[in-house]
């Protein structure tokens, strides 16, 4: 593959990529109530069988992309879109190639920052940690590609205490859990939403 083409290839991934980060603190409630933790790694440690390619996309001498098979099947792809020698960005495909995950390190210190979840390839839920701590604390929901719901955990409790839920592409209402107990204690609607007339 020509240079630029290649150059072209992982600005693409890259923009992609971080263009979602940047627009969406987001993450699901799983794990939420766990105790803090060091948070995932953004490099996972390879299985036995797993066979890896480096490729050097910006052509400077050094890889940036590493893809993880396993009986010729694509399990895994790192991608380093900075440049700087190290993986910010990791893919993992389902059993018949489709991607399934994506982690990102966007604070370039090694951990997981943010996991874009999918289902058949398209992207279904967003969990991100927001605050450090190596949990999610922010999760944003899709269906059919649309956005649908977003919740926080505001305070850093380990539970959701902030829930959004979005129609017709707006904001239709807004639930806020006032006394820590884990259900809504106030709404606000969007007196604006045309979309539920």
């Amino acid at each position: 593959m020509p240079r630029y083409k290649q150059l072209i290839f992982l600005g693409f991934m890259a923009s992609g990529a971080l263009a979602g980060c940047a627009s969406s603190k987001s993450a699901e409630q799983d794990g939420a109530g766990r105790g803090r933790q060091a948070g995932e790694a953004i490099r996972p440690e390879g299985a036995a069988n797993e066979e890896v390619t480096p490729q050097d996309a910006n052509g400077d001498g050094r890889p940036d992309v590493w893809t993880y098979t396993v009986d010729g099947r694509k399990v895994r792809q790192e991608l380093d879109l900075n440049w700087d020698g190290r993986v910010d960005l990791t893919r993992y495909f389902d059993a018949s190639g489709v991607k399934a995950r994506e982690s990102l390190d966007l604070d370039f210190d090694g951990r997981v920052d943010s996991t874009y979840f999918y289902e058949k390839g398209v992207n279904t839920r967003r969990e991100r940690d927001t605050n450090g701590d190596g949990r999610p604390d922010s999760f944003t929901y899709y269906e059919g590609g649309k956005l649908v719901r977003k919740e926080r955990d505001t305070r850093g409790a380990g539970r959701i205490d902030y829930w959004e839920y979005w129609e017709g592409g707006q904001v239709d209402r807004i639930g806020e859990d006032l006394d820590g107990d884990g259900t809504v204690d106030k709404w606000t609607r969007n007196p604006n939403n045309t979309a539920r007339e």
